[in-house]
């Protein structure tokens, strides 16, 4: 694995405070925000697991909003209420609008203070100046050149089993789904459940839960060694706003 360089985005923006206090947070009473109570508990996930596994900081937010064009059309307004130190994974799918979108949410992102990633497309990623890259399941072998020309790029990737997570290197973070019945394109795999995440985060790869994730489960990750959170309609309908 190669060594990896600082990116731009400071984790202290999540790293303040303890992991007590953010879940108590997280359990406050129904008035507060969906939004709020979902970053939350993503803070606490990301800091029990570093507290077991120790060394550096991920250069991973603990709460990813992955777009689809489909369900999220006009995603740089969910991004706009997103919380500092949270991170867009912007998927444009080789679309005609693919710049644009990314070029909104690179200044939404810039502005929040809030990291931005490009999926597969590294000619974008460079063109918006991305923190970095997301690798579909069939493209994560790619990593390693690409940690070794970028150096300062985040590179997280998506798998979608245990035995892909396990065996994940030169990323920062992998992206496990489904782990709940989710919609959209994984609505027809079979959830993988809290057990795989356990099984998974065992590796020496960040695992991220992905796959019908909300603020009525996301609470059930605790104790399963998951590093955060990422979501498509769980982040849309938690910062609707």
């Amino acid at each position: 694995m190669r060594a990896r360089i600082a990116a731009r985005r400071p984790e202290s923006v999540w790293l303040d405070g303890g992991v007590e206090a953010e879940e108590e947070a997280a359990m406050e009473d129904a008035s507060r925000s969906e939004g709020a109570r979902l970053w939350a508990v993503a803070q606490a996930l990301a800091r029990a697991r570093l507290a077991v596994s120790g060394g550096e900081p991920s250069r991973v937010p603990p709460l990813l909003f992955l777009t689809d064009p489909e369900r999220t059309p006009r995603p740089w307004e969910i991004a706009a209420r997103m919380p500092p130190g949270s991170g867009v994974i912007h998927r444009g799918f080789g679309r005609p609008e693919a710049l644009e979108e990314a070029q909104r949410l690179r200044a939404v992102t810039r502005q929040r203070g809030m990291t931005l990633l490009i999926g597969l497309d590294v000619d974008l990623a460079d063109a918006v100046e991305a923190d970095g890259l997301h690798l579909p399941e069939r493209s994560v072998s790619a990593a390693y050149p690409l940690s070794g020309r970028r150096p300062d790029w985040i590179l997280t990737g998506a798998v979608h089993s245990v035995e892909a997570a396990l065996a994940a290197r030169d990323l920062d973070a992998v992206l496990l789904s489904p782990i709940y019945p989710a919609g959209g394109a994984s609505a027809v795999k079979p959830a993988l459940g809290l057990d795989a995440m356990r099984a998974a985060s065992r590796g020496q790869t960040p695992v991220m839960a992905l796959g019908g994730v909300t603020t009525a489960n996301v609470g059930a990750l605790t104790d399963t060694g998951c590093a955060g959170v990422a979501a498509i309609g769980g982040i849309a309908d938690a910062f609707d706003r």
